[in-house]
C-alpha cells in the first residue's frame, strides 16, 4: 500500500514485456493481466481482465518501433484503465516516440512531440515517468507532472567497471544540442573534459560535421547520445575523432533504436563498443553492442511515487 492506503497495480503493452517483467520483479509483483487483440481491419482492442476499481495503476509502454502501433495501444489502454474507475494512472514511456519533432524547424511542421503530450492527457494519464527524453523541455508540454529519468549513473557505474583509470577518458556530444546530457556523464566519471561536435543536420537522419571543439589525441572518447537511430552521425563523428588521433572509441547511448543497417553500420565502424539500456526492445547481434538496464531504476521511481519520496534524490 502507498502513504494513502491505495491498493497499486502495475500493466504493460506488448511494446516491451522483457522490460516490463524486470520491472516487476524488482517490486516483487506480477503484471496486471491484460488481453490485447486486433481487429481483421488492425484496430487494436484492449481488456482488462482484473478489477482495478480504486487502484493506482503504473502503466509501462515504450513508443518504440512501431511507433503508431505502440503509441495506439498506449492511448486505448488509458481509455480502458480510466473507464475502469482506477484512481490514478502514472505512465512509465522509457522511450517517447516524437520526441525528435519537438519545435518547428521549418515552415509548415508539426510539433508532434507536444501532440503526443496532449494525447495522452486527453487519454488520462495522471503522471508520465520518461528516461533520457530528447530535450527535456518536452516536460513543458504536459499540465500533468512529469519525470525525467537519467541512464547516465549507469553508464558511469559501467564506465568505472571497465575502465577504472580515467586519465586520458574524455567526453564528447555528437552535437551541441547534447552537451548537458554529456556533461551528466562528465561530471559523474570526476568532471572528464568535454569534446563537442558542431553538427549540421541537411535532412532527417542526415547530418555533416563541421567543427570539433576538443582535443582527442591519445584520449579514450565516449560519445554520450539519446538515441541511435541509423547510427549515421555516431558513426561520423567517430571516424572524425579517429582522424583526429582518438586511441579507442566507445558510444552510449540510451536509446537502441537500431533502424534496418544500423548495426552492420557500426560493425564497420571505427567504434569498438556501444552500450545502450533496454528502454527499446531491439533485435539485434552484434559483439560491440552491450545493454544496460533500466528496471531497477524504473522501479525505484515507482516506490518513491508511491510513497511521496523524491524522485531527483535518484541523481544526486
Amino acid at each position: 500500500m502507498g502513504v494513502d492506503g491505495r491498493p497499486m497495480a502495475v500493466i504493460s503493452g506488448t511494446a516491451n514485456r522483457p522490460l516490463a517483467e524486470k520491472i516487476v520483479s524488482e517490486l516483487g509483483m506480477d503484471l496486471l493481466p491484460v488481453e490485447i487483440y486486433h481487429f481483421k481491419d488492425g484496430e487494436t482492442g484492449i481488456r482488462i481482465k482484473e478489477s482495478v476499481r480504486g487502484y493506482e495503476v503504473f502503466l509501462i509502454q515504450p513508443t518504440s518501433p512501431p511507433v503508431n502501433e505502440n503509441l495506439m495501444q498506449l492511448l486505448i489502454m488509458l481509455d480502458a484503465l480510466r473507464r475502469a474507475s482506477v484512481a490514478e494512472i502514472t505512465v512509465i514511456m522509457p522511450y517517447y516516440g516524437y520526441a525528435r519533432q519537438d519545435r518547428k524547424s521549418k515552415p509548415r511542421e508539426p510539433i508532434s512531440a507536444r501532440l503526443v503530450a496532449e494525447l495522452m492527457e486527453a487519454a488520462g494519464a495522471d503522471r508520465v515517468v520518461a528516461v533520457d527524453l530528447h530535450v527535456p523541455q518536452i516536460q513543458g508540454f504536459f499540465k500533468v507532472p512529469v519525470d525525467n529519468l537519467t541512464a547516465m549513473p549507469l553508464f558511469a557505474d559501467y564506465v568505472r567497471r571497465e575502465k577504472p583509470l580515467l586519465q586520458d577518458v574524455v567526453i564528447a556530444s555528437p552535437d551541441v544540442g547534447g552537451v548537458v546530457r554529456a556533461n551528466g556523464l562528465a561530471y559523474r566519471l570526476d568532471n572528464r573534459p568535454l569534446v563537442i561536435c558542431d553538427k549540421r543536420r541537411t535532412a532527417a537522419n542526415v547530418a555533416e560535421i563541421v567543427h570539433v571543439i576538443g582535443d582527442v589525441v591519445d584520449k579514450d572518447v565516449l560519445i554520450v547520445d539519446d538515441i541511435i537511430d541509423t547510427g549515421g552521425s555516431l558513426i561520423k563523428a567517430a571516424q572524425v575523432f579517429k582522424d583526429r588521433g582518438a586511441r579507442s572509441i566507445w558510444a552510449f547511448a540510451t536509446h537502441g533504436l537500431f533502424s534496418e543497417g544500423a548495426v552492420d553500420a557500426i560493425e564497420k565502424s571505427v567504434i569498438e563498443r556501444v552500450v545502450v539500456t533496454d528502454t527499446v526492445r531491439s533485435e539485434y547481434s552484434s559483439e560491440k553492442v552491450q545493454v544496460v538496464s533500466v528496471a531497477r531504476l524504473i522501479a525505484e521511481a515507482i516506490k518513491r511515487i508511491r510513497t511521496n519520496q523524491s524522485i531527483s534524490a535518484l541523481f544526486d
